[in-house]
């Protein structure tokens, strides 16, 4: 199959996206906006902007993610749902559960509970208008400690209650500055409060960080994950309790940790494996990669075949927060869509 055809036939599939950040769906437009209105005198250029995402390692990813953070202003979100919007459409994602932190916004004096009415608002607009359904995990962080996670907590829980887009939490940030050992107690309450739990975990630090983040903080799906490869016990750790993979491919290699081309990224074997796994991009504007992207890579490079393909976007489906009654209305979409495209 051309690469023509396949990101055609794709993009028609219903698809679902787990491992997603609200502030990666920036676009370059929106972030030459925010630069040259922080800085005019500096008259940034586009050229600059792409300068602006080519990262060393991580923590150089971490602090550029932070700083675009930190230009934003409460009216800024709504530049964020048009871009939000437009990245789903491209890919034909139907469903998404995308995470947003509160951490930076509410030091820059924000009111998160305010953001987080635009931001509901805007999701149900885009599911009017498209039929493309979006909820929202709220990110504790790593990074802050856990004073800084039970306050995101907090709202979280309070959020909820007002909104049903907004489901759970997860923990993100440099695993290398807040070990999940840290956040027991924030896990434990968010569960009592009946909020969906995920955390990302092996993406630069060892399988002990992942084996710690299931059986401490109890999630239901891991973000990344990849440091699972070294370890049979993980493995079979994650699929006996079922818990999946949140794959980020570009996203490992642009960090650099345990991969350097695609290549070597290690989700088939996990996959053979029998780990529980689906696809996604991360940080789309970050990373410069899309999910019809790294289907396409998984394709050309990784030795996936069509059939694997279809069954990581049905698992996208499978282990997201949905009911088991709109999972088999999407799946049957799928299947449906899938016989029309390859019969």
């Amino acid at each position: 199959m051309t690469k023509e055809n396949f990101y055609d036939i794709l993009k028609k599939i219903p698809k679902a996206e787990l491992h997603l950040h609200v502030e990666g769906m920036v676009s370059h437009d929106t972030v030459l906006f925010l630069y040259n209105r922080t800085c005019p005198e500096k008259k940034y250029t586009k050229k600059d902007i792409e300068e602006l995402f080519k990262f060393r390692d991580f923590s150089d990813f971490i602090s550029a993610f932070i700083s675009i953070q930190q230009m934003f202003t409460i009216d800024d979100f709504s530049l964020l749902l048009r871009d939000m919007e437009k990245y789903f459409l491209r890919n034909g994602i139907v469903y998404s559960e995308v995470f947003i932190a509160p951490t930076s916004f509410i030091r820059a004096g924000m009111d998160f509970s305010k953001i987080m009415d635009i931001m509901v608002a805007g999701v149900r607009e885009i599911k009017e208008n498209h039929g493309i359904e979006i909820k929202y995990l709220i990110d504790v962080s790593r990074g802050f400690g856990l004073e800084n996670a039970l306050n995101n907590l907090n709202l979280t829980i309070e959020l909820n209650k007002k909104y049903p887009e907004i489901i759970g939490i997860g923990l993100g940030g440099d695993e290398n500055k807040g070990p999940a050992t840290e956040f027991v107690q924030a896990f434990e309450k968010a569960k009592s409060a009946r909020l969906k739990l995920v955390a990302h975990a092996g993406e630069v630090v060892g399988a002990e960080s992942i084996e710690d983040a299931v059986q401490l903080l109890h999630v239901s799906r891991i973000g990344h994950g990849i440091s699972s490869i070294f370890s049979e016990k993980v493995q079979k750790l994650l699929s006996e309790k079922n818990v999946a993979l949140e794959c980020c491919p570009t996203s490992n290699v642009f960090t650099k940790c345990y991969v350097k081309k695609i290549e070597e990224h290690p989700i088939k074997p996990l996959y053979k494996n029998g780990v529980p796994i689906t696809l996604n991009s991360d940080d789309p504007t970050f990373f410069n990669v899309e999910l019809l992207d790294e289907f396409y890579n998984l394709y050309k490079y990784l030795d996936f075949s069509l059939e694997d393909i279809k069954e990581l976007i049905c698992n996208s489906f499978e282990y997201s927060f949905l009911t088991p009654e709109q999972k088999k209305e999407y799946l049957d979409k799928v299947a449906a869509q899938w016989g029309v495209l390859f019969s």
